[in-house]
């Protein structure tokens, strides 16, 4: 006999108990037992936001591990050099990492063997090879420019140029292994095993007698990011050799470049967005400020995490209903992922609330300055939450232009807002620009999908007409 959490309720529980909790035990049942596309969307998000839990934890700790032997002044150097090759890197994958799980589905769907060979390998080609042009513009610019740059950031700047290609090369295999549900795979590599990796490198390197500094941060990181993107091509690769039959391979890069530029606008704004107030810290202010500040941020990540889970488990998803389902189908379940992100969201968001200060205090002294910061920042990730993953809707059903509109306004919002208030309120200026940003951008998302697809992603507002039709 089947487990059932609604059954075994009723069995338990006080029969008012029971009935008043069997709507949310039957939503569980759903997510655990249903063998439809709801149902493995709703596992595959409980595995990546399970993955993404241990990720956070490992990655807070590690954090302060690294801010405890480094100290905030050489810390919040790595900090910033770190925040900028990874939005470079994934950058550098100018959209075929996000284009890939929205192809993957629909050439399996429609029998294209030939163009789903043919995008698989050509993805993680072009990337490298637009990946390595990154690093080489990186690396004329800091020469050039070299004068102009605070002598601190040089060194590091040099050592994580080099890591471009095999970030970018992560992200491309995390989307192939998305695209075909390999949650684990797609998500283990870069969200626990490099953040461990660097930490056992760095340790290793501070035992071997070098200074704790952020070039010897960003050597370990680079080590780890080499060693974990080239265990994660292996696995995948075999994967992927496994599950398709060899045969013939059609390249349609003009098209698959043609889809993948907007869609890269739109990764650009948004990893553009998620870190601009990093980095715009990292502008104004010295390196000990944005230490505390990432600190903050780090902290926030424990919120953050329920969305980005909910959205690797979706995206893919979305892609079957829109190019195989029908709207009334697109339209419910992109609904139910409005629920799945904002209520544990909110519960996260009230957690980090209560112990924000003590979790801060953990990273050496003057960091829990940032904790007041909390309260205005979690508002603008609740917001976000308040919308689910509506972006991936966008672009997964053929909207990426209008969203890359969205995003790019959003991100003239966020970074106006910061060269205008962290002048004049330091870090509470950056706190309020980001949140206000990101309030503008949940706005401006659900409105999208509402004149897009007729459906209302909030959590609050009713379903619109064209989708109880």
């Amino acid at each position: 006999m089947r487990f059932s959490a609604a059954m075994t309720a009723d069995r338990l529980l006080p029969a008012r108990l029971a009935l008043a909790v069997r709507p949310l035990l039957a939503r569980v049942d759903a997510v655990l037992f249903d063998t439809g596309e709801r149902g493995q969307a709703g596992r595959m998000s409980l595995a990546a936001f399970s993955i993404r839990i241990v990720s956070a934890v490992i990655a807070f700790f590690s954090q302060v591990l690294m801010a405890r032997w480094m100290g905030s002044f050489e810390y919040g150097i790595f900090v910033l050099v770190w925040v900028a090759m990874v939005i470079a890197g994934n950058l550098a994958c100018l959209g075929f990492d996000t284009s890939i799980v929205r192809f993957v589905p629909e050439y399996r769907a429609n029998g294209r063997l030939a163009e789903l060979r043919g995008i698989l390998l050509a993805s993680r080609l072009f990337v490298l090879i637009a990946a390595s042009f990154f690093m080489a513009a990186g690396l004329a610019g800091l020469w050039l420019f070299s004068n102009d740059i605070e002598g601190v950031y040089i060194q590091p700047f040099l050592f994580g140029l080099f890591c471009l290609p095999m970030i970018a090369l992560s992200d491309t295999l995390q989307g192939a292994a998305r695209a075909n549900s390999w949650v684990f795979s797609a998500l283990l590599p870069i969200y626990i095993t490099r953040p461990i990796l660097i930490l056992v490198f760095m340790a290793a390197a501070l035992w071997a007698g070098y200074p704790a500094s952020a070039s010897v941060a960003v050597v370990a990181a680079l080590a780890a990011t080499y060693m974990t993107t080239i265990m994660q091509f292996v696995g995948v690769t075999r994967r992927l050799d496994a599950k398709l039959p060899d045969g013939p391979r059609t390249i349609l890069f003009g098209y698959w470049f043609t889809v993948s530029l907007p869609i890269f606008l739109v990764e650009s704004f948004f990893f553009l967005l998620t870190n601009a107030d990093v980095l715009m810290v990292g502008h104004f202010m010295r390196p000990d400020d944005v230490a505390v500040y990432f600190a903050t941020v780090k902290t926030l990540a424990l919120v953050h995490f329920v969305y980005f889970a909910v959205k690797a488990g979706v995206a893919q998803r979305y892609s079957k209903f829109t190019h195989g389902g029908s709207h009334a189908e697109l339209a419910v379940f992109a609904r139910e992922t409005v629920s799945w992100t904002f209520w544990p969201s909110l519960a996260m968001a009230i957690i980090v609330l209560v112990i924000g200060e003590p979790m801060l205090s953990l990273f050496g002294p003057g960091f829990s300055a940032g904790y007041p910061l909390l309260f205005v920042l979690v508002i603008g990730v609740v917001a976000r939450a308040a919308v689910g993953p509506a972006e991936s809707l966008l672009t997964m059903s053929g909207n990426q232009n209008i969203c890359a509109v969205v995003y790019a306004l959003t991100l003239a919002v966020n970074i106006g807002l910061n060269v205008l208030f962290i002048p004049s309120m330091g870090l509470w200026g950056a706190a309020i620009a980001t949140a206000a940003a990101m309030v503008f951008e949940a706005v401006a998302l659900s409105f999208t999908v509402r004149r897009k697809l007729g459906i209302v992603m909030a959590i609050f507002l009713p379903p619109a007409e064209l989708e109880r039709a």
